[in-house]
């Protein structure tokens, strides 16, 4: 891995005025971390998809998006609250509105409580009651068992905090049909075994900012390439699991196909990492198209099988 220069934080004033208007605005925004929420919408609509078997309700799409939107952001909030001790840290975070001081941590942590307690109103209210518990259990998961318990803890943090971020598909299924059922633990495990791959793979290329945080993420405990073997590992489980989705679930043919092609192309990519790990990042890269291609492949399969 290429070497990488001293961090350096930059410490703003902290008897300096937040911003206000469109900055503060934006602070917020930033605090809810939406590159992370896109990853978790891509998920929830095609598992609604699969669960009706076609298209459903327009309004309870829309509803459901709003309010796991509500809830992942304040899930975000808090952990940007609990984290901005290692996020100051940290070259990749060290911009985050906590660690450049544009935003009271108190007042982001409120924030996240209070999109948190929207965000299961909203869903029980116009959505159902299922899917609001699960989407507050995700964000409690995620706050309480990943971000407090175990992300300082053990090298197995994601492994087993990355289930908060698989939970959105719950969510989605429980909003069409009340309850859950085989094909939406199905997706759960697809997204619970591409979060490894894809997290181990950034955590490669910043290793050195997780090693001066004192955050005991897989590449700084067992070094890269014993990391890239993991990868290898999840990619081939990853691959499995998403073949099994096609038996229970009301997909067409195209599903099946796509699943062995997206993941042998995994597979490929993390099985060259072990030789060259400084492509960590393409990796990372592939994963995020891995996954938005294989949802929207449940998609359009479902709405034209």
């Amino acid at each position: 891995m290429e070497e990488q220069p001293p961090i350096q934080v930059k410490i703003t004033d902290p008897n300096a005025p937040p911003p206000s208007g469109w900055a503060g605005l934006g602070a917020y925004v930033a605090l809810t971390k939406p590159r992370i929420i896109e990853l978790l919408l891509i998920t929830t609509v095609p598992a609604m998809v699969l669960a009706e078997g076609g298209w459903p309700d327009t309004w309870l799409v829309i509803a459901t998006l709003i309010g796991g939107t509500l809830s992942a952001g304040g899930a975000n909030a808090i952990n940007n609250y609990f984290d901005r001790d290692i996020d100051v840290v940290m070259r990749r975070t060290s911009r985050r509105p906590l660690p450049r001081d544009a935003i009271p941590a108190s007042s982001a942590l409120w924030f996240g409580i209070v999109l948190g307690v929207i965000g299961f109103l909203w869903l029980w209210l116009f959505v159902n009651l299922p899917a609001g518990l699960l989407a507050t259990a995700a964000l409690l998961f995620y706050v309480l068992v990943y971000t407090m318990a175990l992300k300082r803890s053990t090298p197995q943090n994601i492994v087993i905090g990355g289930a908060a971020g698989a939970v959105p598909v719950l969510v989605g299924w429980a909003a069409v049909t009340g309850g859950l059922a085989p094909a939406a633990w199905l997706l759960f495990g697809i997204v619970f075994c591409w979060t490894p791959p894809h997290f181990w793979a950034l955590a490669m290329r910043y290793k050195d900012d997780y090693a001066s945080a004192g955050v005991p993420m897989l590449p700084v405990v067992v070094g890269e390439q014993r990391t890239t073997w993991y990868i290898l590992g999840y990619s081939l489980l990853l691959t499995a699991v998403s073949l099994l989705l096609w038996p229970v679930a009301p997909t067409g043919a195209l599903y099946p196909i796509a699943a062995l092609i997206l993941g042998a192309l995994f597979v490929v990519e993390a099985a060259r990492l072990i030789r060259t790990p400084e492509r960590s990042m393409a990796l990372f890269r592939y994963s995020t198209i891995y996954l938005a291609v294989l949802f929207a492949v449940i998609w359009v399969d479902t709405a034209i099988g």
